[in-house]
Formats: C-alpha cells, structure tokens, sequence
C-alpha cells in the first residue's frame, strides 16, 4: 500500500479529532465490555506516546523493545509509556514523561497533534494513546533497565494485510480466548497485543484499513 500523498500531519490531527469520543473505551481484546466482565476488578491509569515520524519519503511508527528487567512485557515491542502519576493532570503528561525516562525524548521535542480513544487492557489498564510528531533524525537515550533498542516501522507496511495474522490466546484465569494481533517479523521484531491493537486503531481513523480488515473495536 502506498500512502495518500495528502495525508500530511494538518489532516491526520482532524482524523484523529473526528473519531476520538471522550469516555468511551475499547479493549486489546476486542470487547469493549471488558472493563465490566470482572467485579471487583479497579483499572491502573495508563498513557502511551505514539511517536509519528517522516522519515525517507514517508510516515514511520516508533517503537521500543522492553528489556528482560523490567517487571511486565519483558522483551515485548510496545510504544513508550506507562503508569499515571497521581500529579499528573493529562495523558499527554504522563506519555512525556515516559517517553522522556525511557528513550530520552524531551517533550519539547514532541508535536503533540491528537488522541485515539482509550484502551481497556487485559491487563487491567486503561491506556490513553496519545499521538506525537517526532523529530528525524533523534539522538536518543534509552533507560538501560527499561529500553533495549528504539526501531521505526513504515504505516505502508503496517497496513498490509498480509503482514500480520489474528490469533485466539488462552489466558489463564478467564473463561476464553482472546483474540490477538500479530504482526510478521520486521527488522526482527514481532508488534503484537496492546501495542498492535493501538497500531491498528491508529490506521483505521487514518482510513489505511477497514473494518473487514481486523476485529470490530
């Protein structure tokens, strides 16, 4: 797929402002209802960055891979984020800071042009996707404990349906599988779960694919 040549940053901020509908939630999982499927279960307050960048000719995402010391999703391809502060007012807040802690990403650094609606987590987050234009090139400084390497995929090769399949994981504890995302390897990395689910969303208020093209969110 060869991206519109009019999907400049001006017009992918008003995509991103049409669809976002405060409040409202969806889940990796696909089910929106699950935030409510298990009493007594409370939600973490979550933010992530999505850092957008242009780089040869095109749009790229910018991903981390987590090293094998941090406590959750050692070794797993995620966009920088993580937990809320309690003084933190915004989401945009927390997903600066984060990506300031892990890899070294001043928030004046950060064009922050938009935010998909939240995310409800198997996990027990609720994730607010918050999108950003980075600059090209970055000199970055990856947290040792948290961040192994930064990479860049193209959205062409993102939206590609062949680059990705749609499994059903078993999770222990919960009565069946979820369905998740799985992306083929690229530069040898594997985008797959919450961060392939974000992905996914993200190219669906761009209009890169379509409803028939992944799960009903």
């Amino acid at each position: 797929m060869r991206i519109p040549p009019g999907l400049s940053e001006h017009v992918i901020a008003l995509r991103l402002l049409e669809a976002l509908h405060p409040g409202s939630t969806s889940s990796t999982d696909g089910f929106a209802s699950l935030a409510h499927s298990q009493s007594g279960v409370s939600l973490r307050c979550a933010a992530v960055l999505i850092p957008l960048l242009w780089q040869a000719g095109k749009w790229h995402l910018l991903f981390t891979r987590r090293t094998d010391r941090v406590e959750s999703h050692k070794g797993q391809v995620s966009f920088p984020g993580g937990e809320c502060d309690n003084e933190e007012a915004t989401a945009e807040d927390t997903a600066l800071r984060e990506a300031h802690e892990e890899i070294g990403l001043h928030p004046s650094d950060v064009r922050i042009i938009g935010r998909l609606n939240d995310i409800v987590t198997i996990t027990h987050y609720r994730v607010t996707p918050v999108v950003g234009v980075i600059p090209y090139s970055y000199h970055f400084q990856l947290s040792e404990h948290e961040v192994s390497r930064v990479f860049t995929i193209p959205l062409d090769w993102l939206a590609q349906r062949e680059n990705w399949d749609e499994h059903d994981l078993d999770l222990d504890g919960l009565p069946q599988a979820w369905p998740v995302i799985i992306y083929h390897p690229y530069d040898g990395e594997v985008l797959w779960g919450a961060s392939a689910r974000m992905t996914h969303t993200f190219l669906r208020v761009l209009g890169l694919i379509t409803e028939e093209e992944h799960f009903v969110l």
